[in-house]
Parts: structure tokens; C-alpha cells; sequence
């Protein structure tokens, strides 16, 4: 194996790719869950107070990021999108958009 010069290991493999190794992601324990959970629901709840502005809860959304893994902050974050439209919609109902109307 040889450095790279951000002092990682890269390694080559058959199929002509190139791995890198800086460090290896182990999945959270319960502990680290729970917390990031708790920083979710923190954010979560000030962005519906405040009206979804993430300026206002700036020091929540750090606090979520620096707990939470990247790929669950990407996650969470379509899921609180994908909630809101799902409770617009039992709301407000489905309006189609103005369009060509089908021929009954």
C-alpha cells in the first residue's frame, strides 16, 4: 500500500478502481442514535415555530449536522420535505394542475 499525500492509505483493487482509507465508519450506538434523534426533534420543532426559516435555527441545524451522520441528515431532511407535502395534501386535498383534460 502507498500514502497519498493527505496521509491516506490507497490501495488498488482488481476491478481498476481506486480505494481510499482514511477512517472507517462504524454505525451509531444507541447512545449516539438517541442523540442524534434529539437533535433532529430540536430542529424540527424550531423550524415549525419559526415558520421552517433555518436562519432562526441556525445554532439547532449545527448541533443536528455535527450529531447526526451525513447520510442521516440528507435523510431526515427529504423526510421532513416529503411530511410537510403529505400533510398539505390530507389538508388541502389534491388540486390537478391546469392541463390538457382527458376525453371522458
Amino acid at each position: 500500500m502507498e500514502k497519498t499525500e493527505a496521509g491516506e492509505r490507497k490501495k488498488k483493487n482488481p476491478g481498476r478502481f481506486l480505494i481510499l482509507h482514511s477512517e472507517v465508519m462504524s454505525a451509531p450506538n444507541s447512545a449516539e442514535r438517541k442523540a442524534c434523534w434529539d437533535a433532529r426533534d430540536q430542529l424540527w420543532k424550531c423550524l415549525d415555530y419559526n415558520g421552517d426559516k433555518v436562519s432562526a435555527c441556525q445554532k439547532y441545524q449545527s448541533e443536528f449536522e455535527g450529531k447526526c451522520p451525513a447520510q442521516w441528515v440528507k435523510y431526515f431532511t427529504k423526510r421532513r420535505v416529503y411530511l410537510k407535502y403529505k400533510d398539505k395534501m390530507q389538508e388541502q386535498g389534491f388540486t390537478p394542475a391546469d392541463g390538457p383534460q382527458q376525453p371522458s
